[in-house]
């Protein structure tokens, strides 16, 4: 993949340093409040792997975010293609990111997610990017409207991977935001 270098972060490819890292953001409770399962450290060097391999084809997914001046790896940010009939059809990506909670309220996610997006319409040339959250995560939904992301309430749904268990996780708000949205928000900005 190309590393993408912002202001003040590196996304880049997971790394074998990454490994602790990578396993307490998918177990921490704080951190996986909104999701229904949480990884045991096998489970998360397995699913590093993955991402890896997924980014190093791709040149994008669920990349780790690197404070550049201190070389600490803090989570992910990153594009990651999704299907889930009708609100995101084959073809669809969607932006997403996990940090450990001390970093928290810096405004890395959204200073990442913003380079992710260039790069999703300007590289990808993709129409459109996704995002969802379980209705009660007003962290993310915050990050996804501090990005220009728009919600469409006519979209939430019931996420088809969340088990009917845990029903307070299973309904997810929908926004997104177009190509001509991010191209006016840029211009606006300068």
């Amino acid at each position: 993949m190309t590393v993408i270098r912002t202001e003040r972060l590196i996304l880049r490819n997971w790394e074998e340093r990454d490994r602790e890292l990578f396993h307490r953001i998918n177990s921490e409770p704080a951190v996986m409040e909104f999701f229904p399962f949480r990884r045991n450290r096998a489970q998360a060097d397995a699913r590093m792997d993955e991402i890896s391999a997924e980014i190093a084809a791709q040149g994008y997914g669920w990349t780790a975010v690197e404070i550049a001046v201190t070389g600490q790896c803090i989570g992910f940010v990153g594009l990651h293609d999704v299907e889930i009939e009708p609100v995101a059809p084959a073809g669809s990506i969607e932006i997403g990111w996990r940090l450990a909670p001390e970093f928290w309220g810096h405004g890395y996610v959204t200073e990442a997610a913003t380079a992710w997006l260039d790069y999703a319409f300007d590289k990808l040339g993709k129409p459109q990017v996704v995002s969802f959250a379980v209705t009660n995560n007003k962290r993310s939904r915050a990050v996804m409207e501090r990005l220009g992301m728009r919600r469409e309430a006519s979209l939430d749904f019931d996420h088809p991977e969340i088990p009917d268990t845990q029903p307070q996780l299973k309904r997810h708000v929908f926004y997104r935001v177009t190509r001509e949205d991010w191209e006016a928000r840029k211009r606006a900005a300068q």
